[in-house]
């Protein structure tokens, strides 16, 4: 499980990625030799942007998150200028660069990171926690070629029985209740699934427009074209995640994520065994070795140092 670390025992190379608060760092930790991501957020635009509770909810989030489909927290620590989460490094790169450059996945490919990431929800949903934020630059591919999903930012606990207003996401996979107000939970990460499911097989979202407005008004009108390539059973699945209509909606019906995990597109696959990792992936990223981070993109380093934040009640207490 997380705990607290000492930022002195890493030795940090390149640049990974860069988010809203600061950038993800590729880093060496001195106590046991491995690698790892250390995300750095700057303490002055968190509090600045009024994110304090969102980022100290993210900790708290993945601290209790421990399954082979997510992307692990090993440590957090604070110092004056920033907040860090150390997280397993994981090497392949986002899904969203191998689609891009795949163009589309095949039908066996899909249904592998598909499963993974049904998985995880399911996983995250015992423990009340929603992600709200599912898109293929949340999902990263391992050097074995298995996925895990990313990106806690978003995530939030609901308590059984409560809803949430909060407009997140990205626009091609807002769900229509999110688009109403209607208040949302869970089943929110079961739509998002259903449009990740048909980007992977076809290439591009089922709703898409050079505008969000545009966007917007097609997910209300819930018009989904399959290619004649998209498999039945595939789309019989994308289907019933892609329903407006919760009460008939997958993943939120009386057996749960059952109705997805169980579902004829999924029948081929041993779940059991995808979760020991003992399915050979169909795809692995290009790597030497578990050093190489060649299928990140390369993000030049800054050498801004944020303010530090002195004085007052630091909003960080528990790191």
């Amino acid at each position: 499980m997380a705990k607290q670390v000492n930022l002195a025992d890493f030795q940090m190379t390149r640049t990974l990625g860069c988010g809203s608060f600061g950038r993800v760092k590729f880093a060496k930790y001195k106590q046991d030799g491995k690698h790892y991501a250390v995300k750095f957020m700057k303490k002055h635009e968190i509090i600045k942007l009024k994110q304090v509770d969102h980022i100290n909810n993210e900790k708290r989030l993945m601290a209790q998150i421990d399954y082979p489909f997510v992307v692990n927290m090993m440590g957090y620590t604070k110092d004056d200028r920033f907040v860090y989460i150390v997280m397993e490094c994981i090497g392949g790169g986002e899904l969203f660069t191998h689609l891009r450059r795949a163009r589309k996945f095949s039908d066996e490919q899909s249904k592998f990171y598909g499963a993974q990431i049904a998985g995880a929800f399911a996983h995250i949903h015992g423990k009340n926690i929603i992600h709200r934020d599912l898109k293929p630059e949340n999902i990263l591919l391992c050097q074995n070629g298995y996925s895990k999903l990313t990106d806690f930012g978003f995530a939030k606990i609901i308590e059984p029985g409560t809803r949430t207003y909060t407009l997140c996401g990205t626009p091609e996979y807002i769900a229509p209740e999110v688009l109403l107000n209607k208040g949302h939970g869970k089943p929110v990460d079961w739509w998002t699934l259903g449009i990740l499911i048909y980007e992977m097989i076809v290439g591009q979202p089922p709703f898409c427009d050079e505008d969000p407005m545009g966007i917007y008004q097609k997910i209300l009108a819930g018009k989904i074209y399959f290619p004649k390539y998209f498999d039945k059973n595939a789309k019989a699945l994308v289907k019933k995640l892609l329903t407006a209509d919760l009460s008939k909606r997958y993943g939120n019906l009386k057996d749960g994520a059952d109705d997805i995990i169980k579902h004829k597109w999924f029948a081929t696959l041993d779940w059991q065994k995808l979760e020991k990792l003992e399915i050979p992936a169909p795809y692995k990223p290009t790597m030497k070795d578990d050093l190489d981070v060649s299928n990140f993109e390369d993000i030049p380093d800054s050498n801004d140092l944020p303010t530090a934040v002195t004085g007052g009640q630091d909003p960080f207490v528990d790191w």
